[in-house]
């Protein structure tokens, strides 16, 4: 206990206030959308409150553990995290939007794939660290890629097309941090790119249409462009400052569909304006800055790696998020972090956020 006192005098307040500082304005506004005339703390505000104390547990726990103990625990959980991600597919799975990736707990679902995330980063992280000199060939970088595919591979089955995204992001940015070189990385995206329209050949249609609809955004009749079309008219219609809070129009007569996660900055837009909008991209881009300069103090591999799996995570679900809301990306169903309703993204973002400070900590000289 006196070891982690010691700890947690390293630990940048800041790092943890911003967000905090975003939970509660997604909490303020999640409640936004529900509102009708009086402010209701509705059943979707109580599930966010119980993510964010569990989350809250889970990180005052992790704190009690060094982080680099994890990576010798890589054969257990690579094959849990598999399991993990495959118990959809039993009695408890359901099906949602299209896509086989809830678990049904009675009064809370949970999503295997958010938190299979994390859990992803981890062992990806491991494996790095331990064959870091492989990957000046490609070779080596397939061999490393071959470690992600049962991970992607059954989300991809899952009809998750969007958290499939975040995962190859993650591998992506982390393979480069890892070193490997990039005439082999370049390959492997050029062959990808041009394998693009086998893979978009064995989409699920529902996908299809999604991607179709982004490069036909004038047709509200495709799936997704409604949803867009609606969330841009929300955010043009807010200004410079907002119509005020409680107040959107297109929120609260329901024109604006999946307020309250998918398109909750098209909320933040239309009541709090191009400022409050502003404001909560400027909170994020201090709070991914910090990630860049913990990951590149950290003082070993291992550290620096889960570090920037955690940033490529956040950074590419802010940028697709707030990307689909305003008709420049294609509508995937990636929440916002912290900010969306979500208990099993909320708990995911809370988890990466304890592992970052975790990180930090232990990678400052330590006074006793």
């Amino acid at each position: 206990m006196r070891n982690l006192k010691n700890l947690l005098k390293n630990m940048d307040p800041f790092l943890l206030l911003w967000p905090v500082v975003l939970v509660m304005v997604g909490f303020i506004m999640i409640g936004s959308t529900a509102y009708e005339g009086s402010f209701v703390f509705d059943r979707n505000m109580l599930k966010q409150l119980f993510a964010f104390a569990l989350g809250i547990g889970v990180l005052i726990l992790s704190l009690l553990f060094d982080y680099k103990k994890i990576s010798g625990f890589e054969k257990i959980l690579y094959p849990l995290t598999i399991f993990f991600l495959l118990s959809v597919y039993t009695p408890l799975g359901s099906t949602q939007y299209g896509t086989r990736g809830w678990l049904d707990l009675g009064s809370v679902n949970l999503q295997p794939a958010e938190l299979g995330k994390v859990l992803f980063i981890l062992l990806f992280a491991a494996n790095l660290s331990r064959n870091r000199k492989e990957l000046q060939d490609l070779k080596g970088i397939l061999k490393a890629l071959l470690y992600t595919v049962p991970v992607i591979g059954i989300v991809v089955l899952q009809n998750d097309l969007g958290n499939a995204l975040v995962y190859c992001f993650i591998a992506g940015v982390m393979l480069i941090v890892a070193g490997a070189a990039y005439r082999a990385l370049g390959l492997i995206a050029l062959t990808a790119t041009i394998s693009s329209p086998m893979v978009y050949m064995i989409l699920q249609p529902h996908q299809q249409q999604r991607i179709l609809a982004f490069f036909h955004p004038n047709d509200t009749s495709m799936a997704g462009n409604y949803q867009v079309w609606q969330a841009k008219m929300a955010i043009g219609s807010g200004g410079l400052s907002g119509k005020g809070l409680f107040l959107g129009t297109q929120k609260g007569l329901d024109w604006l569909p999946v307020q309250e996660s998918d398109f909750i900055f098209a909320v933040i837009g239309e009541e709090l304006g191009f400022l409050g909008g502003g404001m909560l991209l400027l909170i994020f881009a201090v709070f991914l800055f910090k990630l860049l300069k913990i990951g590149e103090a950290a003082e070993d591999d291992y550290g620096e790696y889960i570090v920037y799996g955690i940033f490529a995570m956040f950074f590419f679900q802010v940028f697709e998020n707030i990307g689909m809301n305003m008709g420049i990306m294609p509508v995937t169903g990636i929440t916002l972090p912290f900010v969306s309703y979500g208990g099993s993204s909320l708990l995911t973002n809370m988890t990466a956020l304890a592992l970052v400070l975790n990180v930090s900590i232990r990678s400052k000289l330590i006074t006793f």
